[in-house]
Parts: structure tokens; C-alpha cells; sequence
């Protein structure tokens, strides 16, 4: 079986994309509820791949920690690049690229980076390469796993990002002789007690 896991909560006042923010406390918290899961529930795998995104790195990480298994990095589970707003706070972006903070249609491409379609077509080929492993984690973003769900699910691209429900630390089984993807867990607010 493979897994595919989002990265943690990430500092939201800045663009994301290729971004080099990192994991808030609350988005640690997130992935370690998702690790806990992992063993609660005997999930194992023998290797780890994992965007080489800071904060894709740094969730990667803790799950190498518990399970001892080291990470590879494949820039190709990058998010979507937003070129110049990369990084960027996300007031500044509103102020100096208004028309691409928020939907910006699927083949709009951000001021040098790549648009929604780019994205999905580069995850097509990043798909197939997954569908031949075995027993792995992989760590990636939001997009890409949009991406896989699009395709397996023969779904007509749209810009919603929140159409398959990939939460932050969000863990996805996908069965690659069934061709099925499926959310297995979300982290949820602990309850106090």
C-alpha cells in the first residue's frame, strides 16, 4: 500500500508554493496526531519520499523520527510554483498582484511560476512514478494530492482546492492496483479534558 500525507499547518500569512515557511506548533501538533494514528492502526511502510519544501521536510521528519526510516527527497512532489509571489506576505501579494491572490483560473500562470493546468499535467507523470512503488510514505502539498484525485478519479480539473477535502496533515491510502485514492484520516482539535 501506499500513503501520500500533507505537510502540517504552515505560517498562512505568507503565499505558499515553492515557500520555505515552516510548521507552525499547531501544525506539529497535527502530525504527530497523524503519526499516532499511523501506529495506532499498525500502517507501515519501508520508505519515505517527501517534497524537498521546508514545510513537507520538517513534517517528513517527525515522521522519520517515530519510525526510523529515512526520507528522500523528490522535488518532483513540489507544490504548485507561484513564481514571483512565492514567499511573499500575503498582504503585500494583495497589494502588488491583486489578480492572483484567491481563484485565478487553471491556466493562468503565475508572474514566472506555473498555472493550475502546468501543475496537473506534472503531476500526471509524478502519479505514475508513485503507482510503481510499494510500501512508502509520500509527503507532498495540497496540490499534488488534488492532482492524484483529478486523475484517478477521472474528474474534470477545476481550481477548488478544497473539492477532495486534503486537509493539513491529512492521510491518504492509495490502493495503485485499484487505482484508488481515499482519505483515511484528518487531525481533528484535541478535546481538553
Amino acid at each position: 500500500m501506499i500513503y501520500i500525507l500533507r505537510h502540517g499547518l504552515d505560517d498562512e500569512r505568507f503565499i505558499g508554493g515553492w515557500s520555505n515557511v515552516e510548521l507552525v506548533e499547531e501544525g506539529i501538533e497535527q502530525v504527530k496526531r497523524t503519526i499516532e494514528f499511523m501506529k495506532k492502526h499498525q500502517i507501515v511502510f519501508d520508505r519515505i519520499y517527501s517534497s524537498d519544501i521546508k514545510r513537507a521536510k520538517e513534517t517528513a521528519q517527525l515522521v522519520s523520527d517515530a519510525y526510523h526510516i529515512p526520507i528522500e527527497l523528490q522535488p518532483c512532489l513540489r507544490e504548485l510554483d507561484k513564481g514571483l509571489l512565492t514567499g511573499m506576505p500575503k498582504e503585500k501579494a494583495e497589494a502588488l498582484f491583486p489578480d492572483f491572490v484567491g481563484d485565478v483560473g487553471i491556466n493562468t500562470s503565475y508572474p514566472e511560476g506555473e498555472s493550475m493546468l502546468n501543475l496537473y499535467r506534472r503531476q500526471k507523470e509524478v502519479l505514475e512514478w508513485i503507482m510503481g512503488l510499494e510500501k512508502c510514505l509520500i509527503v507532498t502539498h495540497r496540490g499534488p494530492i488534488n492532482m492524484y484525485y483529478f486523475h484517478l478519479n477521472n474528474v474534470p480539473l477545476t481550481n477548488d482546492k478544497n473539492c477532495f477535502g486534503v486537509t493539513h496533515a491529512s492521510l491518504h491510502e492509495l490502493d495503485s492496483k485499484q487505482k484508488v485514492l481515499r482519505k483515511i484520516y484528518e487531525p481533528k482539535e484535541r478535546m481538553e479534558s
